[in-house]
């Protein structure tokens, strides 16, 4: 069975909602799905996986949370060669240019792990609650499970 790990920051319970969003597509998709809060993990947690996802909002002007830095700094420096990854994330429209920059950060770091990108990043404004949230998130697990 294909399994998947997600890895989440939350702060006020948005991208957690996010997440929970995903491993519940996820797991209509008949796909074994353990999540955690990124500050309980370490991006080795990836290796018993097939798919790997983080979900993470994005704090200030363009910064990772505190709390995913170090998962951040140490995921660019394993190997995930044959892993698949995607990348979910919530922001504040009005940081204009650096809106879900942490989206961004993430990708680039799966990418020098060797991991291959197999879903478009999502960027949700705030909580995932309007239509166009829910259907992005429906393709992204589409995307991702291909």
């Amino acid at each position: 069975m294909t399994s998947a790990k997600i890895m989440y920051a939350s702060l006020t319970g948005n991208t957690e909602e996010i997440a929970n969003k995903v491993k519940q597509n996820l797991e209509n998709s008949n796909i074994e799905v353990s999540m955690d809060e990124i500050d309980s993990g370490q991006p080795s947690d990836f290796d018993n996986f097939d798919i790997a996802i983080i979900a993470t909002y994005t704090y200030g002007d363009g910064d990772l949370p505190d709390e995913a830095q170090d998962f951040y700094e140490e995921l660019k420096d394993i190997d995930l060669s044959g892993k698949k990854f995607g990348v979910l994330g919530s922001g504040d429209t009005s940081y204009g240019e650096s809106f879900c920059k942490a989206v961004e950060l993430f990708e680039e770091a799966f990418k020098a792990a060797g991991a291959a990108k197999a879903a478009s990043g999502v960027k949700v404004e705030f909580a995932p609650d309007t239509e166009e949230d829910e259907k992005n998130i429906k393709k992204f697990v589409e995307e991702i499970i291909k």
